[in-house]
């Protein structure tokens, strides 16, 4: 493939990946962002891929599990910061306890599938609605409030007395 045919074959799968990663985010803005950031990604190769569309779309994955890393970065600051705001008396132990807290619920929260985490992490720190949720994530509000159950039983389960209410 030469360079100057390369971009016009590249951009022939836009549609699918977009279409794939819409779905998959749930979110248009999200999926935009995801395709073009991997047709860039592509573009600037010195040697072009042998399976271009694979490539594309391998790339688009490895963006996408990039995202949500940092995303998943960002929860943990929440979960710490809200650990540590609650133990506000200054007293050291209260904020050791605290931060142990916030690490034990970020490994029971990462032991739950995917979905079950976002529920948990959307509706508990982040004040969404079931509702809110289920058009996200596109499942129905029952749906929603079984990972919500599911997330919390583990989380009891696992932080026993220290688990939220």
């Amino acid at each position: 493939m030469s360079a100057s045919t390369r971009p016009r074959g590249l951009f022939a799968y836009y549609d699918e990946l977009l279409r794939t990663w819409t779905g998959k985010l749930s979110n248009r803005h999200q999926a935009e962002d995801l395709a073009q950031d991997s047709l860039l990604r592509v573009l600037e190769l010195e040697t072009p891929p042998e399976q271009p569309r694979a490539y594309l779309h391998q790339t688009a994955r490895n963006i996408a599990i990039d995202g949500y890393r940092r995303d998943s970065g960002r929860e943990q600051t929440t979960l710490d910061a809200l650990a540590l705001h609650e133990a506000t008396s200054g007293n050291p132990e209260e904020e050791v306890h605290a931060a142990q807290l916030a690490l034990a619920i970020e490994t029971a929260l990462a032991e739950l599938p995917l979905k079950c985490r976002q529920v948990f992490v959307w509706q508990r720190l982040d004040g969404l609605s079931q509702q809110e949720i289920a058009d996200r994530l596109d499942l129905s509000k029952n749906m929603v409030e079984k990972y919500m159950i599911r997330a919390m039983k583990h989380l009891r389960e696992r932080l026993g007395p220290l688990a939220p209410q």
